[in-house]
């Protein structure tokens, strides 16, 4: 590999990709700067506040995202058969790390939930960093599902049970949910047995549901959010702030740097609910545009995956769309109050360098997949001509 390829953004290869993978690459960088310009205005009152520096979460955020494109540049010029022979070792590395959260000492506690573990100075968020190597085994295993024992089965079907009942230990039901459902929805490109499938889907809403009745908070937020405005200041305090700001903004928004709501209204505005700033910054239009940039996320991730040469390349490119378009939706709706309040963030927009880590090698999947879906298809042709050549000759 060339070691300019290293450099972030910077990559001479390009131009001979595929359009698709140009697309993506394009695309990401367009969502990437769009949340770098939300964050440094979402953050810039509480880093004040906290840390007298209204650019330190700013800065710390632009450090992370140096470190996170030079993975994706690594990742798209990497052949995606050995980023795959690795990627059991980290899955089980994250879930061991999963674990350790649990423990009284090891695992750092925010809102009630222990889901960091610090490395030194360095928080490190296992359920987040999972997600990438979690789709790759997944698409590893139900790629290969028909060619391997009943054993092998069912032991990487434990180690996934283990990874979704550490999140839920956190507890960190949101994770949880989204990690399940993007398995889930794999399985099913896969051609599983419906009968399998469906027993699956069942026992998910069961945990679920028992995690609810279980934990009193987890209630509680789902009383608030079904009527937030019957407890304004307490339960559904979050949600009622969250909606104002999202309201205000009206068609336009407020403009750049003019919210309210992130004036200490809005608790968590630079992670959990930044999306509520930039609605109210942005208005509608700024929120359809949003919608547009992930939409066409999307419909670039099923071309890829319908075009991808392999069963296990598709459901890559299947499970990384997954991730990206349903932790976006599923962070607006709770913005929106379409869904219960949870910690999921905004891919590429909220504070955090684990966040930023996982949705920048997720999309280095989705380019690589594409740039390998092309590369199938030249192969060939090359091998046509020198063929033709030789017998001409």
């Amino acid at each position: 590999m060339n070691l300019r390829q290293l450099i972030p953004i910077f990559d001479n290869t390009v131009s001979s990709w595929a359009l698709e993978a140009r697309l993506v690459r394009w695309l990401t960088y367009v969502w990437l700067f769009i949340g770098l310009i939300i964050l440094f205005s979402a953050s810039y009152p509480v880093a004040e506040d906290r840390q007298g520096d209204g650019l330190y979460y700013f800065k710390r955020q632009i450090v992370w995202v140096l470190v996170s494109l030079i993975l994706f540049n690594v990742i798209v010029n990497l052949p995606l058969r050995k980023i795959l022979n690795v990627s059991h070792w980290f899955l089980i590395f994250f879930l061991m790390l999963i674990f350790l959260t649990l423990v009284p000492g090891l695992g750092r506690k925010a809102f009630d939930a222990a889901r960091w573990i610090a490395i030194g100075p360095i928080p490190i968020q296992p359920s987040e960093l999972i997600k990438p190597f979690l789709v790759l085994q997944s698409a590893r295993l139900f790629g290969k599902w028909h060619k391997l024992s009943w054993e092998v089965r069912l032991s990487w079907l434990g180690v996934f049970c283990l990874v979704l009942l550490g999140i839920l230990a956190q507890p960190n039901l949101s994770t949880t949910a989204l990690c399940g459902m993007t398995m889930w929805l794999i399985a099913l490109a896969s051609g599983i047995p419906y009968k399998y499938l469906g027993g699956t889907a069942a026992g998910g809403v069961l945990l679920a549901l028992i995690s609810v009745s279980i934990k009193e908070y987890q209630r509680r937020r789902i009383m608030s959010f079904l009527n937030p405005w019957g407890d304004a200041s307490g339960d559904g305090y979050q949600l009622v702030q969250s909606l104002l700001a999202v309201g205000s903004g009206q068609t336009w928004g407020s403009g750049f740097g003019l919210s309210q709501q992130k004036l200490f209204y809005l608790p968590i505005q630079d992670t959990d609910f930044i999306f509520a700033i930039f609605a109210e910054e942005f208005g509608f239009v700024g929120s359809m545009v949003l919608l547009l940039i992930l939409a066409s996320f999307a419909t670039l991730g099923l071309m890829i995956a319908l075009k991808a040469k392999n069963t296990t390349s598709q459901l890559v490119a299947i499970g990384v769309t997954t991730v990206m378009i349903g932790q976006s939706l599923l962070h607006i709706g709770v913005a929106t109050g379409a869904l219960p309040t949870t910690g999921l963030p905004l891919p590429m927009f909220s504070y955090g360098g684990n966040s930023m880590i996982a949705s920048l090698v997720a999309s280095a999947l989705l380019v690589r997949v594409a740039r390998e879906s092309s590369e199938a298809e030249v192969l060939p042709l090359r091998t046509n001509r020198l063929e033709n050549r030789r017998r001409k000759e």
